[in-house]
């Protein structure tokens, strides 16, 4: 299965960024009753609790990651995900490969 990035984004409204490291655990967490975004995956740090939301936004999503919209069928009401790289702007997570749903359009990485 392709591995799929996400952005952690909005993490200036909580703790800042300056804690996380590449390797570390992630949980997302739908809202599906968010006022803002209906498609809206919360992400938590065990420790901390709610540090940021899967960016959602053309201007906040990095490079080829996916935004909560596109993850959001994907993945069961929590899932997991990992570190990857720390930089200005976001933090560029995957998503653990057996919290993903996969899709039988999908072709499998050689």
């Amino acid at each position: 299965m392709k591995k799929v990035y996400f952005t952690i984004t909005g993490t200036n409204h909580r703790y800042g960024s300056d804690f996380f490291e590449p390797d570390m655990t992630v949980t997302l967490t739908k809202e599906p009753d968010n006022k803002y975004d209906h498609e809206a995956i919360k992400v938590n740090v065990e420790g901390l609790g709610h540090v940021g939301y899967v960016a959602n936004s053309v201007s906040t999503v990095l490079g080829e990651s996916f935004s909560a919209g596109r993850l959001y069928d994907r993945i069961g009401d929590t899932a997991e995900g990992t570190v990857r790289f720390v930089v200005p702007g976001g933090i560029l997570c995957t998503v653990n490969e057996e919290c993903l749903r996969e899709y039988p359009w999908e072709e499998e990485d050689a």
